[in-house]
């Protein structure tokens, strides 16, 4: 048995894509060992996540991502960029197209600009208060850990938001866990620090949940990022966002957008 994947990056955030749209390629009770398996960078293909494109009763298509650590992610901003240019190139969907996902259906309008493919997402609107994180207590979130003050927001998964001076100084795999693993989220949280760059402009390193590790970029980071700083009026309406792999932009107005780009990267076969 040979199974067909297609690997994509977003920002140099990776995953390896399975097309189940016609019908189910990894068992259920095996996509969890199957993410573990090949998202690992010597032993498997390698990729931040598995990607399982399905048939949705709700939208157009349904997205679904495992992660390294076996567990099943409600939503990923640069991941269904890469899913949408999947869809868009195989034809499943045109240039606008609604795709179902754990935090709830996600518009997307998507297209080639020489050659270069773009997608337009309306994120989950963020929630800024405790419950709707989830953390532990009422109100918005703020804490202080490791001499760092948190913020939090739920932009389809939970993220806390740190600003500092220089994101370049920060150990992030000495602090991200300590944030990422705190007692007051209690399904954990993906950890941003932000730097103010002017010109409502930030800079973002991302530790993430479920990786275990830094990523070259995370959507909804960016947006949670944007989000609280739009939040607390250090920026505007239109936020620049500069990830390590690249730089997306959020629009905050009726709805809350994100606008990257995506990449296919090669497509393979996996003896099975």
């Amino acid at each position: 048995m040979e199974i067909a994947f297609t690997k994509l990056q977003g920002n140099g955030n990776d995953f390896i894509l399975i097309d189940e749209h016609n019908g189910e390629v990894i068992p259920e009770e095996m996509k969890g060992a199957f993410a573990a398996l090949f998202c690992d960078r010597r032993f498997g293909i390698g990729a931040d996540g598995i990607l399982f494109l399905q048939a949705s009763e709700a939208a157009e298509i349904r997205m679904r991502l495992f992660q390294p650590d076996e567990s099943e992610a409600a939503m990923c901003g640069n991941g269904i960029r890469c899913l949408a240019k999947y869809a868009y190139d195989a034809g499943y969907v045109k240039e606008s197209c609604s795709v179902e996902t754990g935090a709830g259906i996600v518009q997307v309008s998507a297209g080639y600009a020489d050659d270069e493919f773009t997608a337009t997402i309306t994120m989950p609107e963020p929630a800024f208060e405790r419950n709707g994180i989830p953390a532990v207590g009422n109100g918005e979130y703020r804490e202080e850990i490791r001499g760092f003050t948190v913020y939090a927001a739920n932009t389809g998964v939970p993220h806390a938001v740190v600003f500092v001076k220089e994101i370049g100084a920060v150990e992030i795999g000495i602090v991200g866990p300590a944030i990422r693993n705190h007692p007051t989220f209690p399904e954990g949280a993906n950890v941003n620090f932000v730097e103010e760059a002017g010109n409502d402009t930030i800079r973002i390193r991302t530790f993430e949940r479920g990786v275990e590790d830094e990523t070259e970029s995370c959507g909804t980071g960016a947006t949670a990022s944007a989000a609280v700083a739009h939040h607390l009026g250090k920026v505007g309406d239109t936020v620049l966002v500069e990830t390590k792999g690249g730089p997306l932009v959020i629009r905050f107005g009726e709805a809350v957008t994100m606008e990257g780009p995506a990449e296919t990267v090669f497509t393979g076969v996996i003896p099975f």
